[in-house]
């Protein structure tokens, strides 16, 4: 019995042509190899499975082929070909950097560096994974890689370039492999199940591509998979099941519960998908992928982002024909929050459950919020509704007015341009009127503005006498003994607070400047921090304390010598005795009688 081989190994691309989805690195590489530009340190990087190795190994047995191909490829039959095909070439060495990545593992590779090859013109070294290596390792690698022998090639393989140090990438050529589309991946397996005689749906195939992800070694194990479950027959039936992929019909059939306000039914339709063993993140990934591919079907410019099997891209483009464009974005919204919130979620169908009445009701909610809150609905329309304003009429010096009008205003003064801002059934333009009408109705028009402008005075001037509340002013004009006392309470009670500023407030006076506005005069700039620290609670007491919300104070400081406290004067021993004498003559008389003499 034949041992078998996964497809991705026995298909692996032997040459540059046969690499899929990367014809931008194979075409320079082979420019490079014709013209002998060769470089002499190469990086490759990309995602995983997308040919970054194979294409190393390609590269290593054509620069020593012997008999190249005009186009630049491998032979493949001469003795350097089929040594390396056969895994016996002495010029190829290849290093797993993920399990050799430190310090003397590189040492090792650079002793090897200074043996020149036996046979062909170069040793090539591939270290995959080269992201892995040390530190230190990097730093041992960077004078081979900058100063190498003629004839050695070095090949680096990463999927995380910024990983590897800036002094690495300076001295390679980097190519940038990009995920293979989803085209050519369907185009390659359909080779493969031609040569492997297996029986394919190209929706089948679509679908393993989609879940490959842009990897074609995902894809080929997952048609290598499927092919021993279905014994060699896929369908798109098996491939949904084997892959556990919930099958988009389900999806239409929710729509439709969506629009139709449905929720039994989609409540139904749920427990059937629960009962197929699908996760609710699964339902809930997937109906805003459905909602999303339908959203990008909305605009023709679009479709082009559309990734669904060919079969089902008419349906969707008719579908999403019948959804408007709001119902779609907010039923995004509530989906991803959905999902975002899923694994915090104690009771998960409960959860899915609940999203799917917002969704259920979302048509409604959206209906009564542009109906301004009302109870009634009505159509949506994805249109957008103008903005309807009356024509400005412009007044032209040539009009006829009555005397009595002229007499107060001249015609000439008149403004160009009035706005009349107005919601009639029907209104005319100035086109649509006749010069006679618009002759006849300028006067009357000037008329009903001036009418207008005048109510319009009223009600400013009726606003004006009233506050922000629309209640009357009743702003008492400050009095020094009003404000005088309701200082002194103010300071009260921050000296029964205990407050340090309680001092600065006793010791500042007051003076009014008119009927709104009083200044605070303080002793020194000390005394003024102090105020205005608390000038807001201060403002708020005064303006309820006076029953003035006008009120308004500055604050100074005043060099006055009355205002600022008197310092204390010290006394020597002689002037205190004196003074006390000079308070209790009895003092002088007992130190008379007694004689005594006293030390100053």
């Amino acid at each position: 019995m034949e041992k078998f081989i996964v497809s991705a190994r026995k298909y692996r691309p032997q040459t540059f042509n046969t690499v899929v989805g990367q014809s931008h690195i194979t075409t320079t590489l082979k420019n490079a190899i014709k013209h002998q530009q060769l470089a002499h340190a190469f990086l490759f990087c990309g995602p995983r499975g997308v040919g970054k190795t194979t294409c190393a190994r390609i590269l290593a047995k054509t620069i020593n082929c012997e008999k190249p191909t005009k186009e630049g490829e491998a032979c493949d039959k001469c003795q350097s070909c089929k040594s390396f095909n056969e895994g016996t070439s002495m010029n190829y060495f290849e290093l797993d950097a993920a399990s050799n990545n430190s310090v003397d593992d590189i040492r090792n590779l650079v002793d090897q560096v200074r043996f020149v090859p036996q046979t062909g013109r170069y040793k090539v070294y591939v270290i995959d994974e080269v992201h892995q290596l040390t530190s230190a390792a990097f730093n041992a690698f960077l004078k081979t890689l900058e100063e190498p022998p003629s004839y050695a090639v070095f090949i680096l393989a990463t999927t995380e370039k910024h990983k590897i140090i800036p002094t690495i990438l300076s001295r390679c050529q980097i190519f940038d492999f990009k995920r293979i589309t989803t085209d050519d991946t369907v185009q390659h397996l359909e080779e493969i199940c031609k040569k492997e005689d297996i029986k394919a749906d190209k929706a089948a195939l679509h679908v393993i591509a989609q879940k490959s992800e842009g990897c074609m070694r995902d894809a080929l194990s997952i048609l290598d998979k499927i092919v021993s479950f279905t014994n060699g027959e896929l369908d798109f039936k098996n491939t949904l099941e084997h892959l556990n992929i919930l099958d988009a019909e389900f999806y239409f059939k929710l729509l439709e519960c969506m629009q139709s306000q449905n929720l039994s039914a989609a409540m139904l339709l749920y427990d059937e998908i629960n009962k197929k063993g699908f996760e609710g993140d699964v339902v809930l990934n997937g109906f805003s992928e459905f909602i999303r591919n339908l959203l990008v079907c909305k605009d023709q410019k679009a479709a082009i982002l559309l990734e669904v099997v060919e079969n089902f891209r008419d349906k969707y483009i008719a579908a999403a024909k019948e959804v408007s464009s709001s119902l779609l974005v907010s039923s995004l919204n509530i989906l991803n929050d959905a999902e975002i919130n899923y694994k915090g979620a104690r009771n998960k169908r409960l959860h899915v459950e609940l999203a799917l009445i917002k969704l259920c009701y979302l048509k409604q909610a959206i209906e009564l919020s542009t109906d301004g809150g009302g109870l009634s609905k009505k159509k949506l329309s994805d249109a957008p509704v103008a903005f309807r304003t009356v024509g400005i009429k412009k007044f032209t010096p040539h009009l006829e007015t009555p005397k009595n009008i002229a007499a107060e205003k001249p015609l000439s003064k008149l403004p160009e341009a009035k706005l009349i801002i107005e919601t009639p059934k029907t209104v005319k333009t100035l086109s649509e009127e006749s010069p006679t009408e618009y002759n006849q109705g300028a006067i009357s028009d000037s008329k009903k503005i001036s009418g207008k402008l005048s109510s319009l005075d009223s009600i400013r001037k009726q606003y004006s006498s009233k506050d922000n509340d629309g209640n009357s002013k009743t702003d008492r004009p400050l009095v020094i003994d009003e404000l005088q006392k309701a200082w002194n309470e103010y300071a009260g009670q921050l000296k029964a607070a205990k407050n340090p500023a309680a001092h600065s407030f006793e010791e500042a006076q007051l003076n009014i400047k008119d009927s709104n506005s009083f200044e605070v005069i303080t002793g020194d700039n000390i005394e003024k921090q102090f105020i205005e620290h608390n000038r807001n609670n201060l403002f708020d007491y005064l303006q309820k304390k006076l029953a003035n919300k006008q009120l308004q104070f500055l604050i100074s400081v005043s060099e006055n010598v009355d205002v600022k406290p008197k310092a204390e004067i010290v006394l020597s021993s002689k002037e205190q005795f004196l003074k006390i004498a000079e308070i209790y003559p009895m003092v002088k008389e007992l130190k008379s009688r007694l004689k005594l003499d006293l030390d100053y």
